[in-house]
């Protein structure tokens, strides 16, 4: 007898997680697409197979605990979206899926504590900051400790950028073209703050006002993806009152937060806020996708010769479906040389992922520094923050003299 879920059991994200697994048909076309299956060859680590698993749970026909290694191995990087014929939803079946589950799930104790340091310090700049700082005292000790702990301690710089503060507005050079308000984020405030400063730069200098909410906080898409969703709510629900609503736009420029933001809808579905998060969700672009559609100014010509690779951002091709604008972006630099990678799986990063999964998410980070390498060009772009620390560690692993920037960076750059 075939069961079928009933979505009204599991709350008001059940209709989504009953279309999605009622839209896949079993074909096998997302398994080419999946970083886990390509690196463990297991039916049950590849889209189709969660798929199958998460059905089986939902139906009351297999206990969440034997399924759950298989979802907690999957990055969630929706590289298997664009590759489905039938379009399913698989992000936001296994969004809410995780959602459901953590509700009630036990965890050994050291997935505990790593799950606590994260929740606690990562939407927090002021307790990331500081536990980093702790954290490279860790450093001397990082062998004897725990694979994920190990992990965590592993992607951290060995000395930390200093803080960047941005004014609550930024006035447009030249004649305004349009007004944004600018999410400057959580992690990448303390490892890369650069990247919001180069973003306000290119912004400016193409004649866009750029207002930097101050009370803003974390979007909560890290917690969102990971199944802490009374977390990701209070964090959202927050930035859903600090931020303008006289802009064009609302403006990220990584590409996990973007992709969460665009999912407030389903964050806060079921809810009084729903409405309110949906338009909120509306107004978000990420800042290739702006700037392609503004029109660039013209640069100095005179740039210098680069060969540039650029590495598609999981939460920005796959859950975003934006490809085109970073590297129309980007070939509107004078004298750049824009090179494909033949690896376009995930890096491995993924939000949390090479903290909770270190082991996969080292293979695949080396993989993709292996990809890049061979391209033989002389820096790699992005569009996300995690991938920019993942990519990073493993270049300087393989001892590549390959420099690793934002693409905003580089389109700041060429305009000095």
């Amino acid at each position: 007898m075939q069961h079928t879920i009933n979505p009204e059991a599991h709350g008001p994200r059940g209709a989504a997680m009953a279309d999605a697994v009622s839209a896949c048909v079993h074909c096998g076309f997302c398994l080419s697409a999946c970083p886990t299956y390509s690196v463990l060859g297991e039916e049950m680590d590849s889209p189709r197979g969660r798929i199958y698993l998460m059905k089986s749970v939902l139906e009351g026909d297999l206990a969440a605990t034997d399924a759950q290694p298989y979802i907690d191995r999957c990055l969630g990087c929706m590289g298997c979206e664009p590759a489905c014929p039938s379009g399913v939803a698989y992000g936001d079946l296994l969004t809410s899926y995780r959602a459901l589950q953590e509700e009630t799930r036990q965890r050994p104790l050291i997935d505990s504590v790593t799950r606590r340091m994260i929740v606690e310090t990562l939407p927090y700049p002021k307790r990331f900051r500081a536990a980093a700082k702790l954290g490279r005292l860790g450093k001397l000790m990082q062998a004897a400790l725990p694979d994920q702990l190990g992990a965590m301690l592993g992607l951290l710089p060995d000395q930390l950028p200093a803080p960047v503060h941005l004014p609550a507005k930024i006035p447009a050079k030249g004649q305004r073209r349009a007004r944004v308000a600018l999410l400057t984020g959580c992690v990448q405030t303390v490892l890369a703050p650069q990247i919001n400063q180069a973003t306000v730069d290119v912004l400016t200098a193409n004649g866009v006002e750029v207002v930097i909410p101050q009370n803003q906080g974390c979007c909560g898409s890290i917690m969102s993806h990971i199944g802490e969703t009374q977390r990701a709510q209070r964090l959202a629900a927050h930035n859903l009152q600090a931020f303008p609503t006289d802009v064009d736009a609302i403006i990220t420029n990584a590409a996990g937060c973007g992709s969460g933001m665009h999912e407030y809808g389903l964050l806060f579905k079921g809810t009084a806020q729903e409405a309110a998060a949906t338009h909120f969700a509306q107004q978000v672009q990420d800042v290739t996708v702006f700037l392609a559609a503004l029109g660039l100014r013209a640069m100095p010509a005179t740039q210098p010769a680069r060969r540039v690779a650029y590495h598609d951002a999981c939460h920005l091709a796959h859950a975003q479906g934006v490809t085109d604008p970073p590297r129309a972006l980007l070939n509107s630099i004078p004298n750049l040389t824009l090179v494909e990678l033949d690896n376009d799986l995930c890096c491995g990063s993924a939000g949390t992922y090479n903290l909770e999964q270190p082991e996969i998410a080292a293979e695949l980070g080396q993989r993709k520094a292996q990809s890049i390498i061979e391209t033989n060009a002389d820096m790699v772009v992005m569009g996300n923050i995690g991938c920019f620390t993942q990519v990073e560690t493993h270049l300087a692993r393989l001892q590549a003299d390959v420099s690793v920037l934002h693409t905003i960076e580089l389109l700041a750059r060429a305009y000095q």
